[in-house]
C-alpha cells in the first residue's frame, strides 16, 4: 500500500471518530518547553473518552466489519486495560455484544472503568497472570463462538485507526510537520501508524519509548528479528508486552535499536510525579513513557518543535505510595538496610548516633530474641541529599556496624520492604 492510500484510509478512520469524541488537543508545555529548551508539544491521548489512544484501533477495526457485512455480532479482545476499555466503548456505540478477557492482575480501577464505558454490552473475564494468558483464552472464545476477535495491535485496521493521531497532529500544527515525535511502544500499533503517516520528505525524527523492564522492540531490533521476551516487569502495564506485533515490527525494522529509549520505571515514577505536581496531569506509567524520554534524549531536542504523544490516564491512585517510594529509590533518596546490632540495652539509642541531620528513619522491624547476642533489624532511611548516604555509611564503617544495602537486591526487597 502506498503513503497516499495509506493516509486516504486514515483520513476515513479520523472523519469516521468524530461519531465518538472530538479531536484531542495539542498543548504547547510550558514547563517542560523551558525546561529543555524546544517547543514541546504535548498530544494529549489522555484525554480521550478512555483516556488513551486505544479507542481508535478497536472502533476502526470493528466499524470496518461491520460496514463489510460481519456474519456476527459478537466481538471478543485480551487486554490489560487499555485497549479493553476503548473495545468496551465501541461495543457500546455500536450495540455489539463484547466478550474481554483481562489478567486477574489488572489493576481495579481498569477493570471498573471497563464496565463502566461497556455497560450491557461487555462481559469481563479475568483470566491468569499475564496477557499471554488472555490472548489464548480470547482466541479460544472466538473459534467456540465465532466472535470476531479485535487485536490489540497486529493488524491493519488497528494500526489505521491509530494512525489517525498523526493525521490531528498535523492539521493542529498547520500541516508542518515536527521536527521530533516520541512515541511510547507497547505492541507497536501507534509508532507503526505514525511512522507511515508521515513517510517521506520532511519526515519528523522518530524516538519510540519501551519501560526497561519490557524492551520488546529494541531488542527485536537489535537482533533484526521478532524476539520474544522470556520475562517482563509489569509495573507499566499499558506497555509491557512480551513481543511486539508482526505487522509493526515490519514496518519499524528499518529503524536502528538505537532509536528506542529505555525508560527505567524509578525514573519514569518520577515523571509522573513532575507531572502531577507541577502540570496537574494524572498519568498512569505508560502515559509519562513520552515525557520521560526527554530525560534521555536533553540537549538533542533544543531548539526543536517536539510533539509526546501521552496516552493513558488511568492511573489508580492506591498505587500512589508505590510510585513514591519507587521515585525516591531511584533518585538514591532512600535506602534500605538489614543491620546486625548487638543485643545490649541502649544499643539502637547508640545507633541513632550515627544519623546526620537530613536522615529520617522511614521503616524499622526488629525482633528482640534473648537466646542471640546480635539481632538483625530492618530500616529503612530517607534523606534530603542523596550525598548524605556516602557519609552515613562511612560512619557505619568507622563504628563497626554490620550491614547490608538491600534497596536494589529486588528479590529481597519485594519479600520484607
Amino acid at each position: 500500500m502506498t503513503t497516499s492510500d495509506f493516509r486516504t484510509r486514515v483520513a476515513s478512520a479520523e472523519d469516521a471518530l468524530r461519531a465518538l469524541f472530538p479531536e484531542t488537543p495539542l498543548q504547547l508545555n510550558e514547563h517542560l518547553s523551558a525546561q529543555y529548551g524546544a517547543r514541546v508539544f504535548l498530544k494529549r491521548e489522555d484525554l480521550t473518552p478512555v483516556r488513551s489512544y486505544k479507542i481508535r484501533g478497536a472502533f476502526n477495526f470493528m466499524r470496518k466489519r461491520i460496514a463489510a457485512g460481519s456474519a456476527t455480532d459478537k466481538f471478543c479482545c485480551a487486554s490489560a486495560g487499555n485497549h479493553a476499555q476503548g473495545f468496551a466503548f465501541a461495543c457500546r456505540h455500536f450495540g455489539l455484544e463484547g466478550r474481554i478477557f483481562m489478567p486477574v492482575t489488572t489493576p481495579q480501577q481498569k477493570i471498573d472503568k471497563t464496565r463502566i464505558f461497556g455497560g450491557d454490552a461487555v462481559e469481563i473475564e479475568l483470566v491468569g497472570d499475564f496477557f499471554d494468558d488472555c490472548y489464548a483464552a480470547a482466541k479460544a472464545y472466538s473459534a467456540e463462538t465465532g466472535a470476531s476477535m479485535v487485536p490489540p495491535f497486529d493488524h491493519e485496521d488497528i494500526v489505521e485507526g491509530q494512525a489517525s493521531v498523526g493525521l490531528e497532529i498535523e492539521r493542529q500544527l498547520d500541516g508542518e510537520a515536527p521536527d521530533m515525535v516520541i512515541l511510547p511502544v507497547g505492541g507497536g500499533g501507534l509508532a507503526s501508524g505514525l511512522t507511515r503517516y508521515f513517510n517521506g520528505d520532511g519526515a519528523p525524527e522518530f524516538h519510540f519509548v519501551e519501560p526497561l523492564g519490557a524492551p520488546s522492540l529494541r531488542t527485536s531490533l537489535a537482533e533484526g528479528k521478532l524476539v520474544r521476551l522470556p520475562q517482563l516487569d509489569g509495573f507499566v502495564d499499558g506497555a509491557a508486552v512480551a513481543e511486539i506485533g508482526q505487522l509493526p515490527f515490519e514496518t519499524l525494522r528499518g529503524f536502528g535499536a538505537e532509536r528506542v529509549i529505555l525508560s527505567p520505571e524509578g525514573r519514569l515514577c518520577q515523571t509522573m510525579l513532575e507531572m502531577l505536581n507541577v502540570e496537574g496531569i494524572v498519568l498512569e506509567p505508560a502515559g509519562a513513557l513520552a515525557i520521560d524520554a526527554l530525560r534521555s534524549l536533553g540537549e538533542s531536542v533544543r531548539g526543536k518543535t517536539v510533539v509526546l504523544v501521552v496516552s493513558g490516564g488511568n492511573f489508580d491512585f492506591e498505587r500512589l505510595p508505590d510510585v513514591k517510594e519507587r521515585a525516591l529509590r531511584f533518585e538514591g533518596l532512600k535506602k534500605y538496610f538489614i543491620l546486625r546490632l548487638a543485643q545490649r540495652p541502649g544499643a539502637l539509642k547508640d545507633f541513632l548516633d550515627y544519623l546526620g541531620p537530613d536522615d529520617d528513619i522511614a521503616r524499622f522491624e526488629y525482633l528482640k530474641k534473648s537466646a542471640r547476642d546480635f539481632a538483625s533489624i530492618l530500616i529503612g532511611i530517607e534523606t534530603k541529599d542523596s550525598a548524605n548516604f556516602a557519609g552515613l555509611l562511612k560512619r557505619f564503617e568507622e563504628g563497626g556496624v554490620s550491614y547490608q544495602d538491600i534497596t536494589d537486591n529486588h528479590i529481597l526487597a519485594d519479600l520484607l520492604i
